[in-house]
């Protein structure tokens, strides 16, 4: 991709003493620095302006860009494997994968814009960090582009990878792309194949029957979880049809009980985020309750004797107003078969959404409650009930079967409502015990709380206890059972479409499925130009007799091969692994580079994937680290077995958008009038816009190409202006305009670079503590000017060294990265507002700690400051040791002698100014006559405190607040 130069940002200075030469506008390079230092001092004011150098952030880009090339540096260079066996000064860096749709989006931008920091900012404290990339490739999009264009997929594919590594260099990552994947590559996915062997020889990958979630436009199986609450596919938006198909599934039912316990280790520390951590608990859905028998009163209907239920409420057993069954019960089925009026109802089920509540009452057939038998039960409760087909009953969780108790669950109550709206709902738990506090009337109680008189002997009971007792009735009567049942369900991973792993299975008449041998992995997929040069749909493998056709491993019979392919959330499962060994011929990994380089230290991507791809991936994880080779080995051996030590979730990104505000139309770009900014306007009808900021989309008009910002602004700048705008978590409004504070920032750093760097300042001959510890012990002999000197070296440095604990914090938490930006400003601030007055060898070592705190997000800038202040030293990526500036204990030399005092006339603030600090142990009128001297010594309180209409030495009265901060003088 060409780099397209945007203009060269800086500001323009009057020339102060002597000239400094002016760069030409055209060069990438402009960064000559001066012969000679100013012949006067910067003062506060004019230190603000830029230099008269130009700074061309684009030109640094590619100057560096260039440079890492020809080192083979990345800026985080590769490690060499050696290293990488201390895994303690080892750090895995990685985010998550993109699927390489052909264009980089501001969200991709600020994801591996947080993790190349990460990572940069570990590489300078000394650490060998491991910051690789690949790409998500297999999938429905490229193959569907694939029809759309008469193109392969892999060719579709290929390109759009070529296109984003180019995208991604734009950004001056550090990635080592010795470790590149893509998941559609032979060599890669042989190993998925291998692995799916290994379950399958567990008996943790197997095939059967079932219902499954059908997307009749991309023709293919869908798991639950990529179907959304109004039951629509996720990836084509089609109304999702249910099937009856044999398919492959992973049993990843056995670890859910690690899966589950092992979320307490994942929250330590906040090492996970606590609403992810939620959001895996509640799929995985662990439920304690119990099964319950409601006997069944049918009239010439051939049915069993009782339906199943089970509850974790048993406490509300009670309130049981009716039964609901899934269409898929085995009664409703039976039934069907009979009543085409039931059969039409199902039909029309598919295209309903989950939560619909429609429901069919099924004619000739009452449930009765189990505790009608109890004679004390309320009369109420000895009702038989309806029972009804109802779509928001969920066929495999459960026994697909609810009790409907309107007054205390949402759900029933709003189905309660559609059907017997004239019925009163039985409310059996309150609140407190005398029933006053229960809930908003006509809103389920949907808490544990006391038994009401509709429960009978149990009113007044705690509804936890009552329900423990009435199961333990039931189970002596033989009509219920403890049990606990579990949300999570085995992993669908069958996919009939071509663009994905081949599962490695052929079927024999004889020997029924059979693995395919390890030495005929990989099964690769057939080249079928004709299916899309012809644009045709559905799965190609299925009518490829050619392929399909084969000998059975086992008794060389003949077999057929399997035609699914699998869900690429297979693949993401464990690309991670691979990573650590990528050219390993023999395995997915060895055992050796687990123990070095796994789990990853830090995982960074969007919240979207709190279920689907990180439960895959911990489940995966899992199974290899406890399966030969690497099992009992090293940290395989530990108690835990965790992917990701830190996970990282980051904010997505918005864009501004202008909408009518009569129609609420989004405007196009040429539809909006930004003459003034301040005041969009509709073209057509000269109204204000209305400005928002939503998700980025095409019929929203608010996409940002992130290759054009990189080009006005330079990656850097960009890169800055993204971590800047908002906290890592939160959303992002991205506002481009506001770059423009960023690089003056930068401007202004790199004014402070040149005039310092090389030998324009006087270097400190000793380090800057043996600097301040002489200094320390000469202070009673100082003149004025030495001591104003000190003042600012000591205001200098103290920042330093708060700015260096502040900045290495938030690398280090990420979450608060936006700070590291607003801290170095700060410092920048500081070393300027000081320039006058300092030592300049010592402003010289604290631009020095500067620029390397701020070289994990402006790399290329950094790397050319550095140049300057160290000519002729090695890239700042790649010095010896550790580079990343650290604390040097002087703070307790750095108090400062003089306190800054806000004064007051009779309330109302008159001026601030620095007066030295009150002496220890002065205090009540000796300090107030102490302050009123130190202050009329200045030249501000001489001026503003002695004249006609403000004269301190007649207040009536002088308030000393916080030992001299604040000083109100009363007249």
């Amino acid at each position: 991709m060409p780099l397209i130069y945007g203009r060269p940002i800086g500001r323009c200075l009057p020339k102060l003493g002597a000239a400094r030469p002016t760069a030409a506008l055209g060069r990438c390079l402009p960064l000559s620095r001066p012969s000679c230092r100013p012949a006067i001092a910067l003062s506060n004011t004019t230190w603000r302006g830029y230099a008269d150098n130009r700074l061309d952030l684009p030109g640094l880009d590619l100057k560096w860009r260039q440079k890492w090339a020809s080192m083979r540096l990345g800026s985080t260079p590769a490690a060499p494997e050696a290293q990488m066996s201390d895994a303690s000064q080892t750090k895995y860096v990685l985010p998550m994968f993109p699927y390489p749709s052909g264009y980089l989006h501001l969200g991709h931008l600020r994801v591996y814009t947080i993790a190349d920091a990460v990572a940069r900012f570990h590489a300078l404290r000394g650490s060998n960090v491991v910051l690789p990339m690949g790409w998500d490739a297999f999938g429905l999009p490229a193959e569907n582009a694939a029809i759309e264009r008469g193109i392969k997929p892999a060719t579709w594919t290929k390109s759009n990878i070529a296109k984003m590594k180019e995208q991604l260099d734009l950004m001056n990552g550090s990635w080592d792309w010795s470790r590149e994947l893509a998941t559609c590559d032979p060599g890669f996915y042989v190993h998925t194949q291998k692995i799916f062997l290994r379950l399958h020889a567990e008996g943790l990958a197997y095939q059967k029957e079932a219902e499954v979630n059908y997307d009749p436009v991309d023709k293919t199986v869908l798991a639950n979880e990529q179907v959304d609450a109004n039951g629509c596919s996720w990836r084509s938006g089609a109304k999702v049809e249910k099937q009856n198909l044999k398919q492959w599934f992973l049993r990843i039912s056995e670890f859910r009980e690690s899966l589950l316990n092992d979320l307490e280790t994942l929250g330590k520390d906040g090492a996970w985020p606590e609403r992810v951590l939620a959001m895996q608990k509640n799929w995985l859905g662990r439920s304690l309750g119990a099964t319950i028998k409601f006997p069944i009163l049918a009239f010439n209907q051939d049915v069993k004797a009782a339906v199943e239920v089970f509850t974790s409420r048993p406490d509300t057993l009670f309130g049981v107003q009716y039964l609901a069954l899934a269409s898929t019960h085995p009664t409703v089925v039976e039934l069907a078969k009979q009543d085409p009026e039931l059969q039409a109802f199902l039909d029309t089920l598919p295209g309903l959404p989950p939560d619909s509540k429609v429901g069919y009452m099924l004619p000739h057939i009452r449930a009765v409650n189990p505790l009608a038998y109890h004679e004390e039960t309320p009369e109420a409760t000895k009702k038989s009930l309806p029972v009804y087909v109802a779509p928001y009953v969920v066929g495999d969780y459960g026994e697909g079967a609810v009790m409907g108790v309107p007054g205390h669950d949402v759900r029933d109550h709003a189905f309660w409502k559609q059907h017997h709206y004239d019925e009163p709902v039985r409310f059996v738990l309150a609140a407190s015990e005398d029933e006053t506090t229960t809930v908003i009337p006509n809103e389920p109680f949907i808490d544990h709380g006391i038994m009401t008189q509709h429960s009978g002997l149990y009113k007044g009971k705690s509804s936890k206890e009552a329900g423990k007792i009435l199961v333990s009735m039931l189970k002596a009567a033989g009509l219920a059972e403890q049990i606990e049942k579990w949300r999570l369900r085995d992993w669908l991973i069958s996919r009939q479409r071509y663009w994905g792993t081949p599962i490695p299975i052929v079927h024999c008449s004889s020997c029924g499925a059979v693995p395919v041998p390890d030495e005929e992995l990989p099964v690769v997929l057939p080249e079928v130009d004709d299916h899309w040069a012809g644009a045709k749909t559905g799965n190609p493998l299925e009518s490829l007799t050619e392929w399909v056709d084969t000998t059975c491993p086992k008794c060389a019979g003949p077999a057929k091969r399997d035609t699914d392919t699998m869900d690429t959330f297979v693949d993401s499962s464990w690309y991670y692994m691979r990573f650590i060994d990528p050219h390993n011929e023999d395995a997915p990994f060895s055992a050796e580079k687990a123990e070095a380089l796994l789990p990853v230290d830090l995982y960074i991507g969007g919240i979207e994937h709190a279920i689907l791809h990180l439960l895959y991936a911990r489940f995966i994880y899992k199974f290899l680290m406890t399966s030969p080779p690497v099992s009992h080995e090293g940290k395989a051996g530990a108690d835990t077995y965790e992917p990701f030590k830190r996970l990282i979730t980051q904010g997505m990104v918005h864009g501004k958008t202008y909408s009518d505000p009569v129609t609420g139309r989004f405007l196009k770009p040429d539809e909006v009038d930004l003459s003034n900014p301040t005041n969009p306007k509709v073209v057509a009808t000269g109204e204000s816009a209305t400005v928002s900021y939503e998700k980025m989309s095409k019929s929203k008009h608010n996409g940002i190409d992130p290759a054009g910002v990189i080009a006005q602004h330079g990656a850097d700048a960009t890169r800055a202006h993204m971590l800047f705008q908002a906290p890592v978590s939160e959303i992002l409004d991205w506002d481009g305009d506001k770059i423009v504070g960023v690089t003056r920032w930068m401007g202004r750093l790199y004014d402070l670079v040149v005039r310092l760097g090389g030998t324009s300042a006087e270097p400190l001959s000793i380090s800057p503590r043996a600097y301040f510890e002489n200094g320390t012990k000469k202070l009673a002999s100082m003149s004025p000017a030495e001591l104003a000197q000190w003042d600012a070296d000591c205001s200098i440095w103290r920042e330093v060294q708060k700015t260096i604990v502040s900045v290495a914090a938030s690398y280090e938490k990420v979450y608060t990265l936006n700070t590291v930006v607003s801290d170095l400003m700060s410092l920048t601030n500081t070393i300027g507002a000081k320039a006058s007055a300092a030592n300049e060898g010592l402003q010289a070592e604290a631009v020095s700690a500067l620029v390397r705190m701020v070289a994990p997000i402006t790399p290329a800038f950094a790397e050319e400051c550095w140049s300057v202040l160290k000519p002729g030293a090695d890239s700042i990526f790649k010095g010896e040791g550790a580079l990343f500036p650290v604390v040097d204990s002087t703070l307790a030399l750095l108090h400062p002698r003089k306190q800054t005092c806000a004064v007051q006339v009779n309330g109302k603030l008159r001026f601030v100014v620095d007066i030295p600090k009150p002496p220890a142990g002065v205090k009540g009128d000796d300090l107030r006559e102490w302050i009123i001297a130190e202050l009329l010594k200045t030249e501000e309180g001489s001026m503003k405190l002695t004249n006609g209409s403000v004269d301190a030495k007649v207040a009536k009265k002088v308030i000393v607040i916080k030992e001299g901060k604040l000083v109100n003088f009363v007249l």
